[in-house]
C-alpha cells in the first residue's frame, strides 16, 4: 500500500515537474524574443545597448529614445494583448466545452469593428492626413476606441442575456455569437457602402490590428484589466476543470456551473473588448493558441491557462517582429500575418483531430 502511494506520488511529481519546466522554458523564450524585438526595426540596435537602456545604465540618447518611446510600448502591448486574447480563448473554450469557442467566433470582434466604423462614419473620427503609419489617421482615437468597446461589451451582454433566458447551454452561446457576428458584419458593410473615400479608408485602417498604436496610458489600462482577469481565471481553474468534466459532474462537486460560465464569458469578453478597442482586430490568437497548448501540456486548466498566456504573448510578439521586418522600412499590420499563420495552423489541428 505504502509502495503504491509512493509510486503515485513520484508520478505526480514528474507530471507537475514537466509542466512547470515547460512554463519556465516559455518564460525564458518570451524574454529572449522581447530583447530581439526591441533591437530590430527600421533602426537596428545592438542587444547589449538595448539591455543597458532597459536597466538604466548609460546608453546613447538615440538608443534610449527608440527603446523607451517606440519599441518598448509596442513590445509590451504585443505581450499583454497576446496573453489576454489567448487566455480569453482558453477560458471560453473551457466554459463552453466547445473547441470553436473564442472571442472572435462569438462575434465580439465583429461588434468592435462595427463600433469603430460607426464612430468614423457618424462621428467623423477618421481623417486623411500624412503620418508615420500611412495616409489615414483616426483624428479622435478615444471616440473610436470607446465606441468599439461599447459595442463589444454589448455583444457579450446579448450572448449572456440569451443564455440566462434559455439556460447557459454552450450550444446556445456559440450560435448566438455566430448570429451576432453576421449581424455586425452586415452593419459594417452597410456603413461602408455609404461612406466616402476618406471614411472608407479610415474604417479599413482601423480593422487592421496593430500593436504599435498603443501609448503608455492605453498600455496601462490594458495591463491592469488583463492582470486582474488573469488572477480571477487562475483562481477558478479548478472550477473550469470540473465544468470540462460535464455540467452534472461539476454540480455534483458543488460548482455553480451557470454562474461560473456566465462570469467567465463576461470577464473574457471584457479583456477582448479592451484589446480590440485599443489595437484593432487581431484574429486567430485566441482560437489557435489554446489548441496548441492543449497538445503540449494537456487540459488541466491550472497549467493550461498560464501556458496559453505565455504562448499567446510569444506568438503575437514574434508575429509583430516579423511583420515589422518583412517589408522594412514599411510596417505591415500584425493582424495580416496572424491571419496568414493562424488559418493553416487551425486547419492542421482540425485535420489531425481535436484532442483535449
Amino acid at each position: 500500500m505504502h509502495l503504491n502511494h509512493g509510486v503515485k506520488h513520484e508520478e505526480y511529481s514528474r507530471y507537475v515537474g514537466r509542466k512547470a519546466a515547460l512554463l519556465a522554458l516559455s518564460g525564458v523564450v518570451l524574454v529572449l524574443i522581447s530583447l530581439v524585438s526591441i533591437s530590430k526595426g527600421a533602426a537596428s540596435l545592438p542587444i547589449g545597448e538595448v539591455a543597458k537602456a532597459l536597466l538604466g545604465f548609460d546608453a546613447a540618447k538615440r538608443t534610449e529614445l527608440i527603446v523607451w518611446n517606440i519599441r518598448l510600448p509596442q513590445v509590451l502591448a504585443a505581450i499583454v494583448a497576446g496573453a489576454g486574447l489567448s487566455l480569453s480563448g482558453a477560458v471560453m473554450q473551457s466554459v463552453l466545452r466547445n473547441p470553436l469557442g473564442s472571442p472572435f467566433t462569438l462575434g465580439i470582434s465583429h461588434a468592435a469593428a462595427f463600433g469603430a466604423a460607426f464612430a468614423v462614419m457618424i462621428m467623423g473620427s477618421g481623417t486623411m492626413a500624412s503620418s508615420h503609419v500611412g495616409a489615414v489617421t483616426i483624428s479622435n482615437p478615444y471616440v473610436t476606441t470607446g465606441m468599439a468597446f461599447l459595442f463589444s461589451m454589448g455583444a457579450s451582454s446579448v450572448i449572456v442575456g440569451i443564455s440566462r433566458m434559455r439556460g447557459a447551454s454552450p450550444e446556445i452561446m456559440v450560435l448566438s455569437g455566430v448570429a451576432l457576428g453576421a449581424l455586425f458584419t452586415a452593419g459594417t458593410m452597410f456603413l461602408q457602402f455609404f461612406a466616402d473615400d476618406v471614411q472608407l479608408a479610415a474604417m479599413v485602417f482601423w480593422t487592421f490590428g496593430d500593436v504599435g498604436r498603443a501609448s503608455w496610458s492605453e498600455l496601462a489600462v490594458l495591463s491592469v484589466i488583463t492582470l486582474a482577469a488573469s488572477a480571477y481565471f487562475l483562481l477558478n481553474a479548478w472550477n473550469y476543470n470540473a465544468v470540462d468534466a460535464g455540467d452534472e459532474t461539476a454540480q455534483g462537486l458543488g460548482v455553480r456551473v451557470q454562474r461560473v460560465r456566465i462570469w467567465g464569458m463576461i470577464i473574457a469578453s471584457l479583456v477582448t473588448a479592451v484589446a480590440v478597442a485599443f489595437l484593432g482586430i487581431i484574429g486567430f490568437v485566441g482560437l489557435v493558441c489554446p489548441h496548441m497548448v492543449r497538445r503540449m501540456i494537456g487540459g488541466d486548466n491550472r497549467y493550461l491557462l498560464p501556458a496559453s498566456m505565455l504562448l499567446g504573448a510569444i506568438l503575437l510578439l514574434a508575429s509583430d517582429t516579423v511583420a515589422r521586418l518583412i517589408l522594412a522600412p514599411h510596417l505591415l499590420p500584425v493582424s495580416i500575418l496572424t491571419a496568414f499563420m493562424g488559418a493553416p495552423v487551425f486547419l492542421a489541428l482540425i485535420i489531425k483531430g481535436y484532442a483535449k
